[in-house]
């Protein structure tokens, strides 16, 4: 392609600014949404990974109840089948080599008050190892204490965000007081924040002892989850191992496929995860390249209807000596530079609305240069699809029908 053909596909194109504008719209909307739509599905999935990893590091996490491949048994997570003694024995026990942090927790939501203000919120009981299985920190004050926990105090910790609900006028609620089913807890500590929405919020709860949890707020004995801190990543399946055949031997099981517990690794959920969200991105990038080839589309009729009104024209360039390749040549650079030209506005486009997006419903703002590449090429692409048979019908007229038509 010479600056001849550059410069005469240019003029051609300005003359008539309506035209051009539509088709390159299509263009833009197409790879807008393109980048818009995968920026947001790998935001959402970095979102999630972020969520889960902030759980703790290197997490697993029992539950009661039993899922196997050929069905649920024991609504698996609302079981009563663990106990506090389930969890020492993991803690104590000269077979567990693998692990260095348990966590017995309960949990349930519950209605708390401050003066005006309530939530209701999870609660969960927990003792001191629940920072270390967690990677909880602390923002003032402290989380509870093992002595908090033999004596069943009445004191909380609270997430910021419930923080700011239950006191939006103090940002240190230390030393205040909140009402949990007509128990007044003392306010002991604030959690650093975690991010998160909806239920897997982490900011949005609130932390009180195991005991109390269990004799004075939820009235059971039994266990919602023990959360286990494993040595290091690569121990994760032994740790898993390990605690699955204790379990199994304490509640008198000898076939696993019958056990009345599942084992749940940090791995296992990203996993789970990053397929979820994965398929999501795709579904989001199905619907951004329907867009793009309707674009496509729109910029071949575009380019038909001028071979229409330029008919005459190219009569008398053939006439004059203008080869088949001279006018392929010719339309397919309109067409190139239509979809360049619309290329890098819905790129703009596109990253600016994923960019605002983000900014909105708090996701981090993630770019693919993979996406935005493949923009640019599948823009050309499309120039050349969709400009090739206008071109080829322009190049196939012949001189002295074209330079009749009227």
């Amino acid at each position: 392609m010479d600056k001849e053909t550059l410069f005469e596909s240019l003029r051609t194109l300005t003359v008539n600014k309506m035209r051009t504008g539509l088709a390159i719209l299509g263009i833009v909307i197409g790879i807008g949404s393109v980048i818009a739509l995968v920026s947001l599905g790998q935001a959402t999935q970095q979102s999630v990974q972020n969520n889960i990893e902030s759980l703790g590091a290197n997490l697993l996490t029992v539950i009661p109840g039993s899922q196997n491949s050929g069905a649920i048994r024991g609504a698996a997570g609302g079981a009563t089948t663990l106990t506090d003694a389930d969890a020492l024995a993991i803690e104590t026990s000269p077979q567990i080599t693998t692990i260095q942090a348990v966590s017995p927790e309960v949990q349930g939501r519950a209605q708390l008050t401050a003066g005006d203000a309530n939530a209701n919120v999870p609660i969960i009981g927990s003792t001191p190892a629940y920072t270390i299985v967690h990677n909880v920190t602390m923002q003032v004050g402290t989380f509870i204490t093992a002595q908090e926990n033999i004596s069943s105090s009445k004191v909380i910790v609270l997430g910021p965000q419930l923080a700011s609900t239950l006191f939006p006028n103090n940002p240190d609620p230390v030393g205040q007081f909140v009402r949990l089913k007509g128990i007044s807890f003392r306010v002991i500590g604030l959690t650093v924040s975690k991010g998160g929405a909806g239920f897997a919020n982490q900011d949005n709860q609130a932390f009180i002892p195991l005991n109390t949890a269990q004799m004075q707020i939820f009235g059971q004995s039994y266990l919602s989850a023990i959360g286990l801190s494993a040595k290091s990543q690569n121990v994760m399946t032994t740790a898993e191992n390990q605690v699955g055949y204790l379990l199994l031997s304490r509640h008198h099981i000898t076939d696993p496929a019958q056990a009345d517990f599942s084992i749940f690794s940090q791995q296992n959920i990203l996993n789970a995860a990053s397929t979820a969200t994965g398929s999501f991105t795709a579904l989001l990038s199905g619907v951004a390249a329907i867009s793009l080839l309707v674009g496509g589309i729109g910029i071949m009729n575009i380019m038909l209807v001028t071979v229409t009104e330029r008919t005459r024209e190219i009569g008398l360039r053939k006439a004059l000596g203008a080869k088949k390749k001279t006018v392929i040549t010719q339309f397919l650079t309109e067409s190139i530079i239509l979809t360049f030209v619309g290329g890098i506005i819905g790129v703009l486009l596109g990253i600016a609305l994923s960019f605002s997006i983000t900014f909105f419903v708090h996701l981090p703002f993630i770019l693919s240069p993979g996406s935005v590449l493949l923009a640019f090429v599948v823009s050309g692409g499309i120039g050349v699809l969709f400009g090739w048979y206008p071109a080829r019908k322009a190049a196939n007229l012949e001189p002295i029908e074209a330079l009749r038509y009227e």
